[in-house]
């Protein structure tokens, strides 16, 4: 109790080593200095100190103390300070408020980890999304991994590793099989097929990768595709109903016969038909001096002159990823009406070769029946109409396509009751029916004048007037009715 006897001695200690402010000149500036230390003065003893010598006795008794005494009492004291300052360090939310928390460790209680959800707390942390988060808590949405690099890739609110992103939402080749690169703008460019949906590099379009034939799908680079010997290529699952030689399409060819004789449209001719390779068909076309216009690619022709023709007699075998031992005989094709023969490609998927066969019939149809002098439009549109009802008939439902309007061809027959049934028995696969919707699309999205504005004239007409009626209007005007 030093300042107890201090102050009996006439000092006051908490003042000798105060400091005050001294305001200069009116101005906020602060200054600090000293007070002097006043000089101690002597007291004489008077009788009513006898209380305050009492207490002077005390403290000093206790100053007195063994020194082991009161370092205990000391270490006491600050070993629960200690813990105190501990515990606001560690300060959580379910324990209470801790007064001897430093202020400036206050805030870091609220920091809440936006993985766990658990007080972030000192330590390690990451403060980025808006949130605070435990290093082990800030991981990546597809390998849930913890992002510890110094850059990441954010979708929405998923964070990924940028490697991460890149696999996941990255758009890759369906042919090489590789990131699609950027272009010189930066910016990903691709192709991607208008039915399919398969995304290649733009490159591929010139360094001859080989495309489907049929499908028009490019060949991946872990997948061989058929060839066929004449610069055509297969894929798989065209390959799997390609129809190969001319015995092998009789039936497709005459339930197709029946699908327009059960319309009221019967062929009174019996037409020849051959499967040909892709070099007869164009000679054949090359001798046709008159006839139908023919696409780019030409799958089909319906013959009007005499010809000698190459054709496939037996279907060739599969050896590796090419055909062999195809055995071929010419055929001489004699004229005995307006129509000579229908040739159609070899190879080709079952629907795309009857969807052929169904266009070049009406060639022949509108032949027999007397009709001249027709506008390409009007001509190969209508007969686009033909082929893509056969699709219909062969891929959609009974239920579905007799209530779709291009069914109004049942108003045209005689026996309105009659249902074109598929020419194949059990059914349709759902990889072929899918193919026959592209066919359809095919048909249906043609660009060029002909086939393309042709067909979608006609398919107007007919599903506004029924097929008799619009065959009625060519007869007698050689155009569509409007």
């Amino acid at each position: 109790m030093k300042w107890l006897c201090n102050f009996l001695k006439g000092t006051k200690p908490a003042e000798s080593n105060r400091r005050r402010p001294r305001v200069m000149g009116g101005e906020q500036s602060t200054l600090w200095q000293h007070e002097p230390i006043r000089p101690k003065r002597e007291e004489p003893p008077r009788p009513d100190n006898e209380e305050l010598d009492r207490q002077l006795a005390l403290s000093l008794a206790e100053d007195n103390k063994h020194p082991k005494e009161r370092n205990h009492n000391k270490g006491e004291n600050d070993e629960d300070l200690a813990k105190a300052m501990q515990d606001s360090l560690n300060m959580n939310p379910y324990m209470p408020h801790n007064p001897y928390a430093p202020s400036q460790a206050l805030p870091r209680a609220h920091r809440v980890c936006g993985g766990c959800k658990h007080e972030v707390g000192h330590g390690h942390y990451l403060s980025c999304m808006g949130m605070y988060w435990h290093p082990q808590c800030f991981i990546c949405s597809s390998c849930t991994h913890p992002i510890r690099e110094t850059e990441f890739t954010l979708l929405g609110a998923e964070p990924y590793h940028k490697v991460c992103y890149k696999e996941l939402h990255h758009p890759k080749c369906d042919v090489c099989l590789q990131f699609i690169a950027t272009n010189r703008a930066g910016l990903i460019e691709y192709r991607a097929h208008p039915f399919w949906g398969q995304k290649y590099c733009p490159s591929h379009e010139l360094d001859r990768t080989p495309r489907c034939c049929s499908c028009e799908k490019m060949e991946p680079r872990n997948t061989k595709y058929m060839s066929l010997g004449d610069g055509r290529s297969l894929c798989m699952e065209c390959l799997d109903s390609a129809v190969m030689d001319t015995g092998e399409c009789q039936p497709l060819y005459y339930s197709i016969r029946d699908y327009y004789e059960g319309m009221n449209m019967k062929l009174d001719q019996q037409i020849p038909m051959l499967l040909v390779e892709r070099q007869a068909l164009n000679e054949a076309m090359e001798g046709e001096c008159k006839g139908p216009h023919h696409m780019p690619e030409t799958r089909g022709l319906c013959l009007s002159e005499e010809q000698t023709v190459t054709s496939i007699l037996r279907r060739p075998r599969i050896g590796g990823h090419r055909l062999l031992d195809m055995r071929t005989q010419p055929q001489k094709l004699t004229r005995r009406c307006e129509v000579t023969a229908i040739l159609v490609l070899y190879g080709l998927p079952r629907l795309l070769t009857g969807s052929i066969l169904a266009h070049e019939l009406m060639h022949g149809w509108l032949r027999l029946k007397g009709y001249r002098n027709l506008s390409p439009e009007v001509e190969e549109g209508i007969c686009q109409v033909m082929s893509y009802l056969w699709l219909e008939a062969e891929i959609l439902p009974a239920s579905t396509r007799y209530a779709h309007p291009s069914s109004s061809y049942a108003s045209s027959s005689s026996s309105s009751s009659y249902r074109p049934p598929s020419s194949k028995k059990g059914g349709i696969s759902h990889t072929e029916k899918k193919l026959g919707e592209f066919f359809m699309h095919q048909i249906a999205n043609d660009t060029s004048a002909a086939y393309g504005d042709g067909f979608r004239t006609a398919y107007k007409a007919v599903n506004k007037y029924g097929l008799r009626q619009t065959l009625n209007h060519i007869r007698l005007t050689g155009g569509f009715p409007v």
